[in-house]
């Protein structure tokens, strides 16, 4: 068997980040003079930042709307961010069985070290600008043995990968669409990590 080395993608799989991405985005349009419905966005993050952005800016201005995005995170983003319930509790557990922990997110890697740090989760890697299939290559290039996430886009990468994908309903998606994805496993949140993943190396 693999040593146990456990992803987790970031926004709503370990940290509640909708009030200060929804912070972001208003200093985005004061910034700007361009309406975001931030309920919409928070509602439905996972995908890509340019992929949101592109929903209010107009082609020829999505590039330059993401790196102002980015320059306003830091001061909007991060202290109102927190952790989901369970976070702690998880990567301590994979630490207490010998196991690595691997953060592999869309979110621009600067910005996620930033959560990170703040929050005082400590991580042995961290990949960040992926999505979906893309994912996968951060996972088989840390010997991840599973992938947690809250978005079918996470199943897939776990799928893509050939790794257990393990599938947390405090996101966007459904129980019932993250074992469409792919799931192997759906927890409500990530307390009921630990008990879970005692089960999957036979501890329990």
């Amino acid at each position: 068997m693999p040593p146990l080395t456990v992803g987790f993608d970031l926004d709503m799989t370990l940290v509640d980040s909708r009030p200060g991405i929804a912070a972001a985005f208003r200093a985005l349009t004061a910034r700007t003079g361009v309406h975001v419905d931030v309920d919409a966005v928070v509602a439905r993050l996972g995908p890509p930042l340019r992929t949101e952005i592109a929903n209010w800016f107009p082609p020829d201005e999505v590039e330059k709307a993401v790196t102002l995005y980015r320059e306003l995170y830091p001061a909007y983003a991060i202290t109102p961010t927190v952790p989901l319930p369970g976070a702690r509790a998880a990567l301590d557990a994979i630490r207490a069985h010998g196991g690595r922990v691997l953060v592999v997110t869309s979110k621009h890697g600067r910005l996620a070290r930033l959560h990170l740090d703040h929050l005082g989760l400590s991580v042995d890697e961290l990949a960040g600008d992926l999505f979906a299939e893309e994912k996968a290559t951060a996972l088989v290039a840390h010997g991840a043995t599973h992938y947690v996430g809250d978005h079918v886009a996470d199943m897939v990468a776990a799928r893509t990968a050939r790794i257990p994908g393990i599938g947390v309903t405090t996101g966007p998606c459904t129980a019932e669409e993250l074992r469409a994805a792919g799931a192997d496993s759906v927890l409500d949140d990530l307390t009921g990590f630990p008990a879970a993943m005692g089960r999957w190396i036979g501890l329990a």
